[in-house]
């Protein structure tokens, strides 16, 4: 058994790497939302949507701005 201070700094350690492990994945996820946003934005310029179903957009609006205010 280690000491104190190794306890704490193997704990501490393993705070870093789930904190990384969720940035990391907070990351990725926001690539997802602006692929599907560009994607929307292609799609309502080809004529393949219409503007009175918003509704998609909004949601990814809405979930890429969730993200980002968990980085302040």
């Amino acid at each position: 058994m280690g000491t104190d201070n190794e306890q704490q700094d193997a704990l501490l350690q393993r705070e870093i790497e789930i904190i990384e492990g969720i940035l990391e994945s907070k990351a990725q996820y926001r690539k997802i939302v602006k692929a599907g946003i560009a994607q929307w934005v292609k799609d309502l310029q080809a004529g393949n949507i219409k503007m009175q179903t918003v509704q998609d957009l909004d949601r990814l609006i809405e979930l890429d701005i969730k993200l980002q205010k968990d980085d302040l």
